[in-house]
């Protein structure tokens, strides 16, 4: 990539021919460096055509197919969705092509952050206290059980990060036996048990379809002074449940904040990777530089958990050849296939179609945004892939099945184990996560210094030559062992998290 000079464009490939604005250009501007001359104003992370394309001809990115030229495009043309279409073709899988060997590094070199070391030796970032509704009949009774804990009344707690209701709008009217109904207790449970809960409040109405004595029997969870449980039809209503879950609450405040952070290896980092607000610069910054951390994490031991099935379409091959197995690339392309079942007759993004600010970023269909996307996993073989919210016991990287939609697909992430998540975003995305923070990694300078209060991170650097993909992908690895350590996300300073708990809803609801 030719970010040593400040031309207006960037080859990405010598094999491409489209080249990616860096900054815009206009009308009739000559860019000599190229022996072109500029056919149409286009806006920085857009794509413009280096030689002429013929119709039907391959379009090139990153030397990976993205499409097709929908008519003949002249050099220096704008390649977006008017003149490229999103056309299928054979991918071979290859699997374990590409697997390489990774150097591990040894336990006594391996980087540090301080962590929380829980009982039975998960290590926690955080230290909360979680309240779940086993259905959203009981979503106002945890609200207001978390609402009584403010910070006024926390402050004789300083080792309790907060107590967070994890609300919810499923539980009931709901198939069950179903997969959905297997994926929302999976879910619920996963978070239940999260290292980054000191303990939990499961509070249920009564006559859900989700009872909550199935959900804690069905899932393995023991019932203790580290998780307790209300069915409000049994303890005495709203109020009474509320006044119950607030005593239950207060309880065991003193045994939560009985904890202290102490030096622990990388190896206990499980890194949940999402992008959302992508653009034409995801795929140059951000998210290949998230993927070089996580090629550091995984050499010190860690986990590396990349999701978003539908953001693999049309590029799982640059998965499936790094797979450990045949059975693991397999699994990936059952999932794949599962979704295009999923989707078909929608308008989803899986089907081709991105979403506006993807658009307006330069990124013309799901085969482009893909190609971005799978970046942030990185180079290391592919260890397992897994369901939506199943518990990740295989460190390196894996592959965790889910939506493309961001809050559902690191609810599933979370519930899966991940004390952490990088999010990669081009347009800038405002969200945050509890009880696992997010860092925010912005791919463009302009976009991070206009919403720097909610951005971690500016990986826009890369573009602009004063970094490299590599060093980039070091300065990602020592934010996220700060960050790990207890040191406040943007997002966590803004008191994001509440409200981003969103179970994936499947199938029907009755």
């Amino acid at each position: 990539m030719d970010t040593a000079t400040r031309s207006p464009l960037i080859r990405l490939h010598a094999n491409d021919n489209v080249l990616v604005v860096r900054e815009p250009i206009a009308l009739g501007q000559l860019l000599p460096e190229f022996d072109l001359r500029m056919r149409a104003q286009v806006p920085a992370g857009h794509k413009i055509a280096a030689r002429r394309i013929a119709q039907g001809e391959p379009v090139k990115k990153y030397d990976t197919v993205i499409g097709a030229a929908s008519r003949d495009i002249e050099a220096g043309e704008h390649v977006h969705g008017h003149n490229l279409e999103l056309v299928d073709f054979y991918r071979d899988p290859g699997f374990g092509l590409d697997v390489r060997p990774v150097g591990y590094l040894p336990e006594d070199q391996r980087a540090r952050f301080m962590g929380i070391v829980r009982p039975d030796g998960r290590v926690a970032t955080r230290n909360f206290i979680g309240i779940l509704s086993s259905v959203n009949c009981s979503s106002t009774v945890i609200k207001q059980i978390a609402a009584h804990f403010t910070p006024e009344r926390l402050a004789a707690y300083p080792n309790v990060d907060g107590v967070v209701a994890f609300a919810q709008t499923s539980g009931c009217g709901m198939s069950s036996p179903s997969e959905h109904f297997d994926v929302l207790r999976r879910t619920i449970a996963g978070y239940a048990r999260h290292p980054n809960l000191a303990a939990a409040l499961i509070v249920g109405l009564g006559c859900e379809r989700n009872q909550v004595a199935d959900l804690i029997g069905s899932q393995g969870l023991a019932p203790g002074e580290r998780l307790r449980t209300f069915v409000m039809q049994d303890t005495g209503g709203t109020r009474a449940t509320i006044e119950a879950g607030i005593r239950a609450i207060e309880a065991m405040l003193p045994a939560a904040n009985d904890v202290k952070r102490e030096p622990v290896s990388a190896a206990h980092l499980k890194i949940g990777l999402e992008c959302g607000g992508s653009d034409g610069f995801s795929g140059i910054t951000a998210n290949p530089a998230l993927g070089a951390a996580m090629d550091i994490l995984v050499r010190h031991g860690g986990t590396a958990i990349l999701s978003e099935t539908p953001e693999i379409h049309g590029v799982e091959f640059m998965l499936t050849r790094r797979a450990v197995s045949p059975e693991v690339g397999q699994k990936l392309l059952d999932r794949l296939a599962w979704w295009e079942s999923y989707t078909r007759g929608h308008n989803g993004q899986f089907n081709g179609v991105v979403g506006p600010g993807n658009q307006a970023g330069g990124l013309a269909n799901i085969f482009e945004k893909s190609l971005g996307s799978a970046m942030k996993g990185g180079t290391t073989p592919l260890q397992a892939v897994y369901e939506y919210a199943e518990p990740i016991d295989q460190a390196g990287f894996v592959f965790m099945d889910s939506p493309g939609y961001d809050p559902v697909a690191t609810t599933g992430q979370i519930a899966s184990g991940a004390n952490l998540i990088c999010f990669t975003t081009g347009r800038g995305s405002m969200f945050g996560s509890k009880p696992a923070p997010t860092l925010k990694l912005a791919s463009n300078t302009p976009m991070f210094k206009r919403l720097e209060e909610d951005m971690d991170i500016n990986c826009g650097v890369v573009v602009d030559g004063e970094l490299s993909i590599e060093q980039m992908g070091q300065r990602i690895f020592e934010h996220i062992l700060c960050a790990a350590s207890g040191e406040p996300t943007k997002s966590e300073q803004l008191g994001l998290g509440d409200h981003e708990f969103v179970p994936w809803h499947m199938g029907i609801v009755s």
